[in-house]
């Protein structure tokens, strides 16, 4: 996790690329951004930042 919105970007981008996956950034409770698998976010959907396909790009 991190509190560095562009830092946590870039290693959502990054993640996702790595996994071929789609990936889910957002916003935990305690103000850190953190990431998952899309497919198992299960979240309050007002706390995801963006997602990130990297089939898309």
């Amino acid at each position: 996790m991190s509190d560095n919105l562009s830092l946590a970007q870039q290693l959502a981008w990054d993640l996702a690329t790595t996994l071929m996956a789609c990936v889910t950034l957002f916003k935990a409770g305690n103000g850190l951004f953190s990431v998952c698998p899309s497919a198992e976010f299960d979240g309050d959907p007002d706390t995801i930042v963006t997602e990130y396909d990297p089939f898309a790009a």
